[in-house]
């Protein structure tokens, strides 16, 4: 499907109103396909979005505990990072695993595709599982202080269905990996 020729939204001027390294917003005025006049506003990510879930044969994963400037708190995720348009996605996944958990996979699968808040951004998101693990030292970013932690594939599902794992990335594959694993299409 084109994106030009099917849209029905039809816009008639766009303003960068900021750009750092990994985001441009952008202030568009717009007509609905209602026939509407309006304004939308867009923030568009340079890269996308990419998690791991590592799973081991005895059915544990590995949590990334880090605090989270945007929230004002303290939160627990799968490890997860960002890539360049011009970076293969499972290289960016690869990456990001053995930085932020020292972890390295032989098997990679990917799990899902997803676009985080389309109503007002065009973040794309890809995640991936790991197994076949083997481990060695982390190497996080030079911004990041992170806890890992080492849990039954269980207790993190359960912590996104009692409200402690939040970070919808990290929610959608374990809750995807639940399934798979209810389907029998994955096997730990």
């Amino acid at each position: 499907m084109s994106k030009s020729e099917d849209n029905p939204w039809k816009t008639h001027s766009i303003e960068e109103v900021y750009d750092n390294p990994w985001i441009t917003v952008s202030h568009r005025e717009v007509t609905a396909p209602t026939g509407v006049a309006g304004i939308y506003g867009l923030v568009h990510f340079k890269n996308s979005a990419v998690a791991v879930v590592p799973i081991d044969h005895e059915g544990n994963t590995w949590l990334v505990g880090q605090y989270r400037y945007t929230l004002d708190q303290y939160t627990w995720e799968i490890p997860e990072g960002g890539g360049s348009a011009t970076e293969d996605n499972l290289s960016v996944a690869k990456r990001e695993l053995r930085e932020e958990t020292g972890i390295v996979a032989s098997k990679w699968t990917q799990l899902l595709e997803l676009h985080t808040s389309n109503s007002v951004t065009d973040e794309y998101a890809v995640g991936f599982v790991a197994q076949d693990l083997s481990f060695g030292e982390s190497e996080p970013d030079d911004t990041e202080i992170l806890q890992i932690r080492k849990v039954p594939l269980t207790t993190a599902i359960d912590m996104v269905m009692d409200g402690r794992i939040t970070d919808c990335l990290a929610m959608a594959c374990l809750m995807k990996i639940q399934i798979l694993i209810d389907r029998k299409k994955l096997k730990i």
